[in-house]
């Protein structure tokens, strides 16, 4: 039973959280129904994430073999078979798709959404991941579907700016990700995944740069856009890009000087740095639009 919880790797569910996100620009924080929705959104990616995480690990079993963290990994240490790996990946889809009827609305449109995440993905894991650019430019796109999948489930209207900045975050954070794995192809020799020969440090590095700047810009031009201070009936939204910036450049130090932006989760869960600005950037937001305003 221990493998077989490893396989689906729940420690990656929080990721899935940023569900959440139209409920938290939109100011609906304090509606019982939106929070109730965006909860089960989030759960339903995380079962569709984790049967995505077991076809992964079966189509890269023989690569993880080789890897020195990854092949502690049940599929890859041979305490879970692959039949069991399949039987698995099916069952989280199944429950993936049966807990989005636990909505009170747009059931279909929700599941719809899920689902074109997860045939998404699995074109990644098949081929997809052997691009360079491509393979960071869809998982940052299965991001953009979360969020719209959460807009979908809580009947909230999503800003343009915040599609973009998730895609943008995402890929930022994604680049950086590969960035650890280029750094142990210079430190080994080998390559942790088949398109890493197409990546080096200075285009890695470069690409962090532009990502992490566009990324900042795209927050200020929401903190200062019309619609946002309609919206919000408040102009000082843009005192939290303090936090966007800051929180930005940790991250960019985890990268380039600690060297460990290997899994951004770990990262979120671990780093009491940047657990510290999440938190300012989440508590200035909502003094600003639920007390100042």
């Amino acid at each position: 039973m221990k493998n077989l919880i490893r396989l689906i790797r729940p420690k990656q569910w929080i990721k899935n959280l940023i569900v959440l996100l139209p409920v938290f620009f939109g100011g609906a924080l304090l509606h019982p129904s939106a929070i109730y929705a965006g909860l089960i959104t989030a759960l339903s990616f995380s079962f569709a994430a984790s049967s995505i995480y077991c076809l992964n690990d079966i189509i890269d079993i023989e690569d993880d073999k080789h890897h020195p963290i990854k092949c502690n990994r049940p599929l890859a240490s041979g305490a879970i078979s692959i039949p069991q790996g399949y039987t698995l990946m099916v069952l989280m889809l199944i429950l993936s798709m049966a807990s989005t009827f636990l909505l009170y609305d747009h059931q279909l449109e929700t599941a719809g959404v899920i689902a074109f995440y997860w045939l998404l993905n699995i074109g990644y894991c098949l081929k997809l991941k052997q691009y360079a650019i491509i393979d960071v430019c869809i998982v940052a796109f299965g991001f953009v579907l979360r969020v719209l999948a959460g807009g979908i489930s809580t009947s909230i209207h999503l800003s343009k700016w915040i599609v973009l900045m998730t895609f943008l975050l995402m890929l930022f954070l994604s680049f950086a990700k590969r960035r650890d794995d280029v750094v142990r192809m210079n430190e080994t020799g080998h390559a942790p995944r088949q398109n890493t020969i197409r990546y080096n440090l200075t285009f890695i590095n470069q690409a962090i740069t532009i990502t992490s700047s566009v990324t900042l810009v795209c927050y200020i031009m929401y903190t200062v856009s019309p619609e946002t201070i309609q919206n919000f009936h408040t102009d000082y939204l843009y005192l939290t890009s303090v936090f966007v910036l800051v929180g930005l450049l940790r991250y960019i130090q985890i990268a380039v000087v600690d060297k460990k932006s290997g899994d951004p989760t770990k990262v979120i869960l671990r780093d009491r740095f940047t657990q510290l600005i999440v938190l300012a950037f989440g508590l200035a937001f909502l003094f600003i639009i639920y007390v100042l305003r």
